[in-house]
């Protein structure tokens, strides 16, 4: 088993131990497990990601890893920790909003992913305009993507907004206030092949928000 497999499988057997007790006494007890076997491979993974992502983009890359602490201040769910890893690369591109790849590992999946989750309102507005002047441009990067296994997050809108026709043709991307595209990962290669894999495939879509972005 590689050190890859490895961090892929320790973190869902530290989750499935965290879901069954998730009390900050468990935490205390089990946070040098957490260190050790989960936050410093997924550093390292992010590390190892970020420099092919920068040949890839041809522009700098941010990395973050997510905090183990759930914002707990506006939720019913008062559980202290997420039951998930979660990391994100950030595309330094200098227009007003910046795409993002991610990958994530749960307890019951693991998924790799890119966008932009909620769009600032001019860069909803330039995308609204691109989607309609530059439609079929613009659903033939979508279509490829869900042709490769990539499923796109749901509208938030039930109705095409103003002043757009409802019956456009593409109607579901006018309907995005964000938008993000994440598939489950590939089986074959070492962990950063499969990332990459996804990065390369997603990073037309990525490309195309930072031009809308920057428009």
């Amino acid at each position: 088993m590689s050190k890859n497999d490895t961090l892929i499988s320790d973190a869902v057997q530290f989750y499935e131990a965290l879901a069954a007790n998730n009390t900050k006494t468990w935490w205390q007890d089990n946070k040098p497990t957490y260190d050790t076997k989960l936050k410093a491979p997924a550093l390292q993974l992010l590390e190892d990601i970020a420099a092919p992502l920068a040949k890839l983009t041809d522009l700098p890359i941010h990395t973050k890893l997510f905090r183990p602490h759930r914002d707990v201040r506006f939720s019913k769910d008062k559980t202290p920790y997420n039951t998930h890893l979660h990391m994100m690369w950030r595309v330094e591109s200098g227009a007003p909003q910046d795409p993002v790849f991610f990958f994530g590992v749960g307890r019951d999946y693991v998924t790799t992913g890119a966008g932009i989750m909620g769009f600032d309102k001019p860069v909803l507005s330039n995308w609204r305009q691109m989607v309609d002047l530059d439609t079929d441009r613009i659903t033939a990067i979508t279509t490829d993507l869900t042709g490769q296994g990539f499923t796109f997050r749901e509208p938030a809108l039930k109705r095409v907004p103003a002043p757009f026709d409802k019956d456009h043709p593409a109607a579901s991307l006018l309907r995005m206030k964000g938008v993000v595209a994440s598939r489950e990962l590939e089986s074959s290669g070492t962990l950063e092949e499969q990332i990459m894999s996804a990065f390369n495939a997603l990073w037309p879509l990525n490309s195309l928000l930072i031009s809308i972005a920057d428009a």
